[in-house]
Parts: structure tokens; sequence; C-alpha cells
């Protein structure tokens, strides 16, 4: 219920009141679990955030297949969007942005998500720390930048077509990228 108080109008606009009766709760109820607004809201930004960064890491092992490491990062990113779209915007459409809490939050989304991808990109091409880290970021803003636009726009594609597209785009990109021969000598050209 909070979630959709924030979403709906802001954190700043949003009041302890409200979140209160659409919880089912006395306002005194809510401030003994949370000492105030900026800690509830604190509280939901880390659950999703964490929400976010266990499905890169699932997309990320769900394979070996690298072309299909980025279709189900790619599918996360939309399916976050569209099915916990009230989550996603307390993450990357929040009104409290300049707040360092909430700034750290929505920076280790982008932060550890490009580190996961750019250890598999470092592992697989045998690029440096630095060259693996960009390309990852890269995809990350390709997928969350992408997914955030879809939804906001009301995309005449749904959403696996919008999936086939972008994760053809960041295929074509990283794909081209060559896996490092001298650690696994046996790995299929198919397989970058």
């Amino acid at each position: 219920m909070a979630l959709e108080v924030f979403v709906e109008q802001g954190y700043h606009s949003a009041s302890m009141d409200e979140i209160a009766e659409r919880a089912g709760v006395s306002k005194p109820v809510l401030y003994q679990h949370f000492p105030g607004k900026l800690d509830l809201y604190l509280a939901l930004l880390e659950t999703s955030c964490d929400t976010v960064l266990a499905g890169v890491r699932e997309a990320l092992a769900s394979t070996t297949d690298n072309r299909r490491r980025v279709r189900a990062t790619m599918e996360l990113w939309y399916d976050y969007v569209a099915d916990r779209g009230a989550a996603f915007r307390l993450v990357f459409e929040s009104d409290l942005t300049s707040d360092p809490q909430v700034r750290a939050q929505i920076d280790r989304v982008v932060d550890q998500s490009a580190a996961a991808i750019a250890e598999v990109i470092s592992e697989d091409t045998g690029l440096p720390t630095a060259a693996s880290h960009l390309l990852a970021v890269s995809l990350v803003g390709m997928g969350h930048v992408g997914a955030q636009n879809w939804m906001s726009r009301d995309s005449a594609l749904d959403r696996a077509e919008a999936v086939d597209l972008v994760a053809g785009l960041a295929w074509r990109g990283i794909g081209g990228f060559p896996q490092d021969r001298v650690r696994d000598p046996h790995a299929r050209s198919d397989d970058k």
C-alpha cells in the first residue's frame, strides 16, 4: 500500500495518514514499525532494489549460453517494469534522488548489476576490467532505460516484441566480442 502511495503522489506529497489508511492500520502502528516517512520509503526502496539485483543474478546464472543470458537479462528489465511497475518507478523515477540515502540505493542497483554482468564479460572475453565494466553499464542502461521508455509511452509493441528488439540489439553488440579461446578451447562460436 505504501509503495503505491509513494509512486502515485511522490515522496513529498505522500502522507503517513494516507499510507496508514490504505494499509488498514492506525498511524501509531505504522510509526511503531517505521520512525518516519523517510525510513518507510528507504525500506521499500531497499526491498525493490534487492529484487532487481536478485533478478539480474538469476538471469546471468540461468544459462551459460551468452545469447540467452543477454535475452534473460533484458527480459528481467521488461518484466520488472511491466509486472512491478510501481516498484520500478520507486527505484528509477523517484522524486527524492537528491537524498544521499536514496541516491545510494539507486546507484547500488546500477553498480551491482553492472558488476555482475562485467564479471561474465571479463571472464568470457578476456577484456580488461575497465572495458568490461563500461560495456556492462551500457547494457544495464539499455535494459532499464529501454524498458522504462517502453512502459511510459504505452508502446504499440507488446513485451515480447520489445524484449526481442532490445535483446537483439544488445546481442549484436556484445556478441561481437570473441570469447577468450585460451580459457575455453571447446566453446562453440555460437556460444559467444
